[in-house]
């Protein structure tokens, strides 16, 4: 099985928001980040040219960054699971992986530092993460059995402008 990582892309500026007394679950992404998670998108697919589930924070910047990636894979459908929220539950997580068929392709699209501190788990049953993910950033995880602590390895890690770029947007 292989995980594709990412984190949601650029979301409108946090204490603005909250001022206009808005919740922050319900924070959306810029025209800017939908732009460049489109661009970025076009990348994954280069890279990942074939992806059998999108799962999503049900945060909707979450949610609206995996929408564009499923588009960018025929319009997939988007499963909102709970655990990937700030604070979720890593079994949960683990236990949602185990549901898919062992050659899947599966993402999942989340926040920081939640992103980064999963992937550690993943890669060295570790709680502290040696990275951060930039928003619209991805990595691919494979699995070349188990699903659990420890038992991923890194396939790559890429920075949103080298998805862009691999996209064909050079911005």
């Amino acid at each position: 099985m292989q995980l594709l990582v990412v984190r949601h892309a650029i979301a409108e500026d946090r204490d603005i928001f909250a001022a206009a007394g808005r919740e922050d679950d319900e924070r959306p992404l810029t025209e800017e980040g939908t732009r460049r998670m489109a661009a970025g998108a076009v990348g994954l697919v280069r890279v990942v040219p074939r992806l059998d589930a999108v799962a999503s924070s049900p945060l909707v910047r979450a949610v609206q960054t995996a929408e564009i990636i499923a588009r960018a894979y025929g319009n997939l459908p988007v499963e909102r699971v709970a655990a990937l929220a700030p604070g979720g539950d890593f079994d949960a997580i683990v236990d949602w992986l185990e549901r898919h068929e062992p050659g899947s392709v599966v993402a999942a699209v989340g926040h920081e530092p939640d992103l980064s501190e999963l992937v550690t788990h993943l890669l060295l049953d570790a709680a502290m993460p040696f990275f951060s993910f930039k928003k619209g950033a991805a990595c691919l995880l494979e699995f070349e059995g188990k699903i659990g602590p420890g038992e991923a390895e890194l396939r790559w890690l890429l920075a949103p402008k080298h998805l862009r770029v691999l996209g064909g947007d050079d911005a």
